[in-house]
């Protein structure tokens, strides 16, 4: 069975669980990448994905049959069809996966889902592959072991960076110098335990909807009155998903 993962906003999740994922779009399918052991390459697409409007991405683990046919290739073309476990094999040795895609032809049901789990929500290119230039690609698809300098490529161009530590994320909101420097902390923030709700209480009042969105996410991780009395602040945000997010934490 080929496993493979979709990316999708999290506030699609719950109806995922409950009726599978939906085909959908110009093709009429699940767009999907196999589960590498590249980390940032089997969720590459997630910034871009982002940039469509999506405050937070999830990813779908699911599985189809290895023989089933499904279309692959660069985002670019209309892509090969061929069974599943090839198309794993075409992504996983092709010389640059960067913009690679699966599209599975139909809905997926529930009972083929495996698991959903949260992703970092600075993963990926966005624009496309290529917008930050050029750089060694130290995943395992692409520098085998005992290549030439194999190890220093990967101590120099590491594709899993170790996860911030909560000091490290409380500077980053201080510093953040654009909604989208905030919106990652904040992620950050929503992913570690609690702490003192001042460092993120004056964001309630942010201009910008999504990082009330996240801010209400972060908030869940947070004890004691002053942070109910955010989330119900938040609770009748005029935006319903800031709504949503912050009804569910209360």
């Amino acid at each position: 069975m080929a496993l493979l993962v979709h990316l999708t906003p999290e506030k699609d999740a719950r109806r995922i669980r409950r009726a599978g994922i939906t085909a959908r779009g110009y093709r009429r399918g699940v767009f999907c990448m196999p589960v590498l052991p590249s980390y940032v390459l089997s969720n590459q697409w997630l910034r871009e994905l982002r940039r469509g409007g999506q405050r937070l991405i999830v990813a779908v683990h699911f599985r189809i049959p290895d023989d089933e046919p499904v279309f692959v290739g660069h985002y670019s073309s209309a892509g090969t069809e061929m069974t599943a476990a090839e198309a794993v094999s075409v992504i996983m040795h092709a010389e640059d996966a960067r913009g690679y895609q699966i599209v599975v032809p139909r809905s997926i049901a529930p009972t083929e889902l495996h698991r959903i789990r949260q992703v970092r929500q600075v993963t990926g290119w966005r624009y496309h592959p290529e917008a930050h230039g050029r750089r060694p690609c130290a995943c395992p698809a692409c520098l085998g072991r005992g290549e030439f300098k194999a190890a220093d490529l990967r101590r120099r161009f590491s594709i899993d960076s170790p996860a911030l530590t909560k000091p490290q994320l409380l500077e980053h909101l201080r510093n953040a110098d654009n909604d989208d420097d905030l919106i990652d902390a904040l992620y950050g923030l929503a992913r570690r335990s609690r702490g003192d709700v001042d460092d993120v209480a004056h964001l309630v009042d942010h201009a910008n909807p999504e990082v009330r969105y996240v801010l209400a996410l972060a908030l869940r991780r947070y004890r004691g009155g002053e942070a109910r009395r955010l989330l119900a602040r938040l609770a009748a945000d005029t935006d319903p998903e800031v709504r949503d997010a912050a009804a569910t934490g209360r």
